[in-house]
């Protein structure tokens, strides 16, 4: 994953969120479908993807996709 492309697209195919790009820097309240089970399986598969572990309370405090997509991003 190294674009915020590749992760809009994983979010689409992996969990069938209906996410666009121009969902990524709204707050996680307001893009559709979107729910607390999705970040604990999105921050697994994100660490498969990587091999590296993200930090769930530093997950826990992002409040966009695109905060997520830092978090593994810097990973």
């Amino acid at each position: 994953m190294n674009t915020l492309d590749d992760f809009i697209t994983l979010l689409q195919d992996e969990f069938g969120l209906p996410v666009t790009i121009e969902d990524a820097s709204r707050h996680l309240d307001e893009v559709s479908a979107w729910d607390s089970m999705h970040m604990l399986a999105l921050l697994s598969a994100l660490e498969q993807r990587t091999g590296q572990r993200i930090s769930l309370p530093d997950a826990l405090e992002a409040s966009s996709l695109e905060d997520i997509y830092a978090l593994a991003a810097s990973a």
